[in-house]
């Protein structure tokens, strides 16, 4: 499908903040901000803290002892990470058997799965389990090393926060898939269609993946600020779940609200566009050829 973005600065603009995305954690089950502020006692002792829920999702922020996860259906936990805290991890790294990792290796982009203890000022992880050959690829790309296929490249400056601009890349194709007034439940066509543009994507080398979410003119900014972030961040999850695609193959998604709208907002028929998740394919034209 053609790319219909109305605004080449409104791709800019998305692109920036995929790259810009804060790092930093807020709140449990908040937007992340710029700054964290502490507050509160010194941790507990463990035999004061109640059994909490087990977390499992993509490590998609630290800020020192803490961990942002964002988990399947797209809330963001914050799990605090102490000199207690047990990592693990399973198949071997880089041909070793490792029991017992240091928190270091709980790096942006790491499939993980946490078993948490619970008290008044949040969770706090008690074990932590990963996959070795995720922890490979993910130390892999942090270091800019070589790994030997093709799109390293890419993945590597998108990891770095290196996207400064949509001019550094060309933009191969858009898929687009829709969604009912106020929802972010995916079709079964969507479904087929995400997997279809991964595929494609997996067809090209060093393609990387840009999701942003819309809605349409219903409601008020915040309602769809946080609609747009919630569509898009269950397409992502689809993309890397059911379809397979590498979570460092993927720019941070966008939730853009009812900016840049695919088709006029007074009408039924155009609102059902403008309800959509853009998935757009992008190659670096350093890389692009190769």
């Amino acid at each position: 499908m053609p790319f219909n973005s109305s605004s080449p600065r409104a791709l800019l603009l998305i692109a920036t903040l995929a790259a810009t995305a804060p790092a930093s954690l807020a709140a449990q089950d908040r937007p992340a901000t710029d700054d964290i502020t502490v507050t509160g006692t010194a941790l507990p002792d463990e035999s004061q803290m109640t059994a909490g829920p087990e977390i499992a999702g993509i490590i998609s922020a630290r800020s020192g002892d803490q961990v942002q996860v964002t988990t399947s259906d797209g809330m963001r936990q914050v799990v605090v990470v102490t000199d207690s805290t047990k990592i693990t991890s399973s198949g071997g790294f880089l041909g070793l058997d490792r029991d017992r990792l240091a928190a270091t290796s709980l790096m942006n982009g790491l499939p993980v799965t946490m078993k948490t203890m619970q008290w008044s000022g949040g969770l706090v992880a008690s074990q932590i389990k990963l996959q070795s050959k995720d922890l490979k690829t993910a130390s892999m790309i942090h270091a800019g090393t070589d790994q030997r296929f093709a799109e390293q490249t890419a993945a590597t400056e998108a990891l770095r926060g290196r996207v400064g601009s949509i001019d550094q890349y060309n933009v191969k194709s858009t898929t687009n898939v829709n969604f009912d007034t106020g929802k972010a439940v995916l079709s079964a066509q969507a479904k087929a269609d995400l997997c279809a543009a991964a595929d494609q994507a997996e067809g090209m080398d060093n393609a990387l993946l840009l999701v942003v979410g819309y809605t349409d003119s219903t409601g008020s900014q915040e309602l769809n600020q946080a609609l747009s972030e919630k569509r898009a961040g269950q397409v992502v999850n689809h993309l890397q779940q059911a379809c397979g695609w590498k979570p460092y193959r993927m720019l941070s998604p966008a939730g853009m609200a009812e900016a840049d709208p695919a088709a006029d907002n007074s009408t039924a028929a155009g609102k059902a566009q403008n309800r959509r998740v853009a998935v757009n394919i992008l190659v670096s034209k350093a890389v692009d050829g190769i």
